[in-house]
């Protein structure tokens, strides 16, 4: 063995060098060559900059927090709405309502409202009962609420059974509402044991068994005492409440009185009175408003009133019913600019005319003296005599190419072979390839017994529908493919499915989005860029908000809006239900947002919904505040292709794409999917979701699969039948491309006998019991409704 070496390691840098050390190799000519020393000025200014700047972005966020806690619980917000949640039909809501009500009013006796001022606790809120059984109800609540509080009752023996604190309707509704979005939550447990440690162990089973169904930060609170409620409202005061998103984006105002004028009863219309707290932003009197459930209107006049509960005054005024007799203050009156206010368009006006020509443009022009100075080069063989415009009529065999080259056939039936020319020529060389290496001997001996394939000729309608269902029977274990149709005997397929083509590649064929658009795409509206005009949209709002403007009523005001031209029939059910437990909702609509589009809705179908839903059915879509009734269509969302085929129904346990004619709204937005029973049940949850995008031309395809059955196979040719039921068929469906279920692909060569059978060319051996498909497509469209709005129904 060598001598030993001594290991030598590299001096790296120390991790805590200093900034002399870090600048040992700098010389500075300024100071006469010393080394090291950095401009302290420089240094002592970029941290003073880095201070500054961290402080006044910590000022910037405690004056927002600041802001935003004086806005929901101050002198001049609106009162807070407190919603009591049932979890279980064990839970009883009125006497606790009734203990809230009267904690939070200077004097117990005599309240006769839901919203009430306490001057202890400075503080004004309303308080809802939501009742046990009306998910409906349940739902509009939900969506105005500042805090959920859910109660739990732990009246039921927890030793025998520990999780029955919520129900099947609690889970629903609990379900539905985490779709919608939750505000701030809390859990009030009722029914606890007198006895302090059996009281605090029930509050913790209770705690533990339903904590999972709510957010992180939802509290629990005993609610049985005096005390223990005075703790959660002092809890609840200094709480900062947080609600969705999508309620922040837009004025709404919960009805707190409703009344009508009428001036002409011919016309069936009239002028809503409308009066509550505008809660979130500013409403301006020149945009639209939303009735939820009536449809989207125009305001003739905007009043403030005097607030008929403020915090300030004494106990006698803290019930919200007015008397009859008593004259409402109006402190300020807005009435809308004809210029500036937002006209009410829903639907766009087609032109009959629009899609005529009259004369053809100067290009057109062009285009065909060019095309006929060139025909007129080519050197054709003509018989003598013939004239030019005979001339034009004669096809010759260059033409003919032209029009194969079209990949149209005789028939007309349109192919699209994508956008790889040169994959095409290779697929077609391999078929030339294949039909080369076949033994022609057999093939040809199989042409000479076409007699023999085909048996069925005399048969009769009824014998061939029962030998096709034979087959189906048989190979009813193999049905993979739902799209599988049956090809009707009696009616040409080239009619049957005229509006059907082929597709060489879902993924990359191309398809143009405005071709042969249905009528009702004359009536919507659609954006260049959907994205740049929802920023400036936002941006609008916003600058509304930060601005002070005369057309503008404050957050927290109490108003009384004019709508007008409201139906008769929808305001006297407005009218009905203002004294019930349902709140009305009226919002204020964001630009663009009255008008019709085609709107696309990510959605689930609901797990306790166990009917099927089908295309095109009508629906009751809740999409934010809004209610309005649609027939979609749904197909699978696809993130790898422009086109999405269409499902002809809503299949469980993943996401569908939904596509339907409805008023435009920006995203995001949840969408909950109600189903109409027949009679006059209640409307059961079917799907939730939320908005996805506004667009037009997404292309939703139809697909449908014809079949045929394989009667003589030679190799990698076959005789298939049961496809079509006639040559003319055959020769329509020609150019497009044909497959198997057991993976071979091949193309249709010609059609044999009178039946509709045709000799088939495969890029494998095929088996005799294989089954031949075709795929053919359509665009699908959604259905226009009848009725857009459900009126409360």
């Amino acid at each position: 063995m060598g001598p030993s070496r001594v290991q030598v390691n590299k001096a790296h840098k120390t991790r805590f060098s200093s900034k002399s050390s870090r600048n040992l190799h700098r010389t500075s000519l300024k100071d006469g060559g010393r080394i090291g020393k950095s401009d302290s000025s420089y240094v002592k200014g970029a941290r003073a900059a880095r201070v500054q700047r961290g402080k006044m972005l910590r000022e910037q966020k405690r004056a927002a927090v600041l802001k935003e806690k004086r806005a929901s619980g101050g002198l001049n917000s609106a009162p807070r709405v407190i919603v009591l949640f049932p979890l279980s039909a064990s839970a009883e809501l009125n006497s606790l309502g009734e203990d809230v009500l009267k904690l939070l009013a200077s004097d117990g006796s005599g309240i006769a409202s839901s919203t009430v001022a306490s001057s202890e606790y400075k503080l004004r809120a309303t308080v809802l009962k939501a009742p046990y059984g009306d998910l409906l109800t349940c739902m509009e609540m939900a969506k105005v609420a500042d805090l959920m509080a859910f109660v739990a009752s732990a009246s039921s023996p927890w030793e025998e059974n520990k999780s029955n604190f919520i129900d099947s309707f609690g889970s629903q509704c609990l379900s539905v509402l985490r779709s919608i979005g939750l505000p701030s939550t809390t859990v009030l447990i009722r029914d606890l044991p007198s006895d302090l440690k059996k009281k605090n162990e029930m509050k913790k089973i209770c705690a533990s068994q339903i904590a999972s169904e709510f957010p992180e930060d939802c509290k629990f609170y005993p609610a049985d005492t005096r005390d223990e409620l005075h703790k959660f409202m002092w809890l609840f005061k200094a709480q900062r409440l947080s609600v969705p998103h999508w309620r922040s984006q837009r004025p709404y105002v919960v009805a707190q009185k409703v009344g009508m004028v009428v001036d002409d009863e011919s016309s069936g219309m009239c002028t809503l009175l409308f009066s509550g707290y505008l809660r979130a932003r500013k409403l301006s009197v020149n945009q639209l408003v939303h009735v939820s459930g009536v449809g989207d209107f125009q305001f003739s006049k905007i009043e403030v009133l005097k607030d008929p509960i403020p915090l300030n005054e004494r106990k006698n005024q803290n019930s919200m019913e007015l008397d009859a007799s008593h004259d409402e203050e109006v402190l300020k009156s807005l009435v809308p600019d004809p210029i500036k206010q937002e006209p009410l368009i829903v639907e766009n006006t087609p032109d009959p005319l629009a899609g005529e020509q009259t004369w053809p443009t100067e290009e057109e022009m062009a285009e065909a003296d060019k095309n006929q100075k060139q025909g007129k080069l080519k050197k054709r063989n003509l018989p003598r005599g013939t004239s030019e415009y005979q001339a034009a009529w004669i096809v010759d065999d260059t033409d003919e190419e032209d029009s194969d080259d079209g990949h149209s056939d005789d028939n007309g039936m349109v192919f699209d072979r994508g956008e790889d020319s040169n994959q095409e020529r290779r697929y077609d060389q391999d078929f030339e390839d294949d039909e080369k290496s076949l033994n022609v001997r057999d093939f040809d001996s199989a042409t000479q017994n076409d007699s023999e394939m085909m048996d069925d000729e005399d048969l009769t309608e009824e014998q061939i529908k029962e030998e096709i269902k034979k087959i189906k029977e048989a190979h009813a274990e193999d049905e993979e493919f739902p799209d599988e149709v049956e090809t009707p005997i009696d009616v040409p397929a080239r009619r049957r499915f005229a509006k059907y083509r082929g597709l060489k590649s879902f993924r990359t064929s191309t398809w143009d989005p405005n071709e042969s658009l249905p009528q009702d795409y004359a009536r919507i509206f659609a954006f260049d860029n959907v994205a740049r005009t929802q920023k400036l949209v936002l941006k609008q709002a916003l600058k509304i908000e930060e601005e002070d403007r005369d057309d503008c009523v404050p957050t927290g005001s109490y108003v009384r809006m004019h709508i007008k031209e409201v139906p008769l029939v929808a305001a006297s059910k407005l009218s009905s239900l203002v004294n019930t437990t349902k709140p009305i909702i009226g919002f204020g609509l964001l630009q663009h947002e009255s008008k019709m589009s085609v709107l696309h809705f990510s959605v689930k179908k609901y797990d306790g919904y166990e009917a099927p839903l089908k295309t095109k059915e009508e629906l009751v879509f809740h999409v934010g505040f809004r209610q309005f009734i649609a027939r979609p269509v749904f197909s699978t969302d696809n993130f790898s292709s422009d086109k999405h085929k269409m499902e002809r129904f809503l299949h469980p346990g993943g996401f569908s794409l939904a596509s339907i004619y409805g008023p435009i709204s920006f995203p995001p937005l949840p969408l909950v999917v109600l189903k109409i029973s027949e009679g006059s049940g209640a409307p059961a949850v079917a799907a939730l979701g939320s908005l996805k995008s506004i667009e037009p031309n997404k292309i939703i395809l139809k697909k449908i699969i014809l079949t045929g059955y394989p009667q003589r196979v030679s190799k990698m040719k076959a005789s298939v039948r049961y496809m079509f039921h006639n040559p003319e068929d055959v020769k329509w469906f020609k150019p497009v491309e044909v497959w198997s279920k057991c993976g071979r692909r091949g193309r249709v060569k010609e059609p044999v006998g009178t039946h509709g059978a045709m000799k088939c060319i495969f890029n494998g051996v095929v088996q005799q019991h294989d089954i031949v498909c075709m795929n053919l497509y359509k665009r699908a469209y959604p259905k226009w409704p009848e009725r857009l709005y459900p009126q409360l129904l």
